[in-house]
């Protein structure tokens, strides 16, 4: 048990999923997962355990931004033993060829600021996905009907951001999308030697202004998940 995550030892698997939303995490958790347990609602930020063809998984909320994220990283792995840890989220487009409810597998993150900046100091970090991950990812996303990109995303620090020249910087050097909270996920795993890495299914478009209702946000995530979980286990 840690201070944010009320689990028992040995509730936590060794796989996490991570999305931000904390229904999210139940939506998930009750339909991919077998025989589902309810092991954290500290704060309301609700975890999971159950199984996924056999194989024990944890389904956390991370709740949004960096620094809640970082909170749940950091304690997954340092109290529970999480070995693997995959964000599944959702992201806003920044390139005219990438759609609605497409998925984006993040290479690597660029941000502003992270919680990790002041470990790096002057050290510009660039944080990147564990490469067995994102090459199991992109297998699993194959054959499916749901378009897939890899590339570069941006992780912001802000929602309500008042700096479009950084959308159009990001989308000049082919950033695929934005989000919130991948670039520390894939640092504090680094940090520990742990395999991270962010499936996101595009929900709006900053360039077009579309966007999914909320109704429509959980049920087009299923492929995302489920590439989550093969790459997991590949």
């Amino acid at each position: 048990m840690t201070i944010h995550i009320g689990a028992d030892p040995g509730d936590i698997a060794e796989t996490v999923l991570m999305p931000g939303d904390p229904y999210r995490a139940r939506w998930a958790a009750q339909t991919f997962l077998k025989d589902a347990t309810l092991v954290n609602e500290v704060r309301g930020m609700l975890g999971y355990t159950g199984t996924w063809k056999g194989h024990r998984v944890t389904i956390q909320g991370s709740g949004m931004g960096m620094p809640s994220l970082s909170i749940y990283a950091n304690e997954l792995i340092s109290t529970f033993g999480a070995q693997t840890l995959i964000r599944i989220g959702s992201c806003g487009a920044m390139q005219q060829s990438v759609q609605l409810r497409d998925v984006i597998l993040a290479a690597t993150a660029t941000t502003l600021s992270t919680p990790s900046r002041g470990i790096m100091r002057e050290i510009n970090y660039a944080p990147c996905a564990d490469w067995p991950l994102l090459h199991a990812a992109f297998h699993a996303a194959e054959g499916r009907d749901t378009r897939t990109h890899v590339g570069g995303i941006y992780s912001a620090d802000v929602f309500y951001d008042e700096r479009p020249d950084l959308t159009e910087q990001m989308t000049r050097h082919g950033i695929l999308g934005v989000e919130m909270e991948a670039a520390e996920l894939y640092t504090v795993a680094a940090r520990h030697g742990r395999r991270a890495l962010a499936v996101l299914t595009v929900s709006d478009h900053l360039l077009t202004g579309e966007a999914l209702p909320s109704d429509q946000r959980e049920t087009s995530f299923g492929d995302m998940v489920e590439i989550a979980l093969e790459a997991a286990f590949a």
